[in-house]
């Protein structure tokens, strides 16, 4: 296990809009808008979720917890993304989060995060207190585990057709 280092978290958050492109860009609908049943989310719905949280997350949070006397943080509304993603493609989708995440990225560069800074704590609506390195954490986490979810769900639509061999394809386990 590594330590927290706004550096390496950066490397992470800066891959993420170019690893989704990659994976995502030009696939049928059948890739895109597939899900693992009733209540769980298709590729398409995980990069609309990506986005509001560009939109109303981790730098509102951050803001809260570096600049302002509240630091309560709202709730966030993990489901947004189904009403704002309405009418739009994946294409669209995913320029959106490149250039909200490269916003982003910058702005967290420009404040030249101190060790001090990282201790900074704000107050989540679930949790209480939460310091800027474990939200900044988070947020790299939960780009990998939205990564991981989306190969998984494309990977369950070939879990009947590979036969035998899902004993050894753990990714159809779960």
């Amino acid at each position: 296990m590594q330590k927290f280092s706004i550096h390496k978290a950066l490397e992470v958050l800066e891959q993420t809009p170019d690893t989704l492109n990659s994976f995502l860009k030009d696939l049928s609908d059948n890739w895109i808008f597939f899900n693992e049943g009733e209540e769980t989310w298709s590729p398409f719905d995980v990069v609309g979720h990506l986005i509001h949280g560009e939109k109303t997350d981790w730098i509102q949070r951050l803001n809260k917890i570096l600049f302002e006397d509240d630091k309560h943080f709202l709730p966030f509304d993990r489901f947004a993304q189904f009403e704002n993603s309405k009418g739009k493609s994946l294409q669209d989708l995913l320029h959106e989060f490149t250039i909200l995440r490269e916003e982003n990225i910058a702005l967290v560069k420009s404040l030249n995060l101190s060790e001090n800074d990282l201790e900074k704590k704000g107050i989540h609506p679930e949790f209480g207190e939460v310091t800027a390195k474990q939200l900044l954490a988070t947020w790299v986490t939960h780009d990998l585990g939205h990564i991981s979810q989306i190969a998984r769900v494309m990977a369950k639509q070939y879990k009947k057709e590979v036969g035998p061999w899902t004993a050894y394809i753990s990714i159809l386990k779960t």
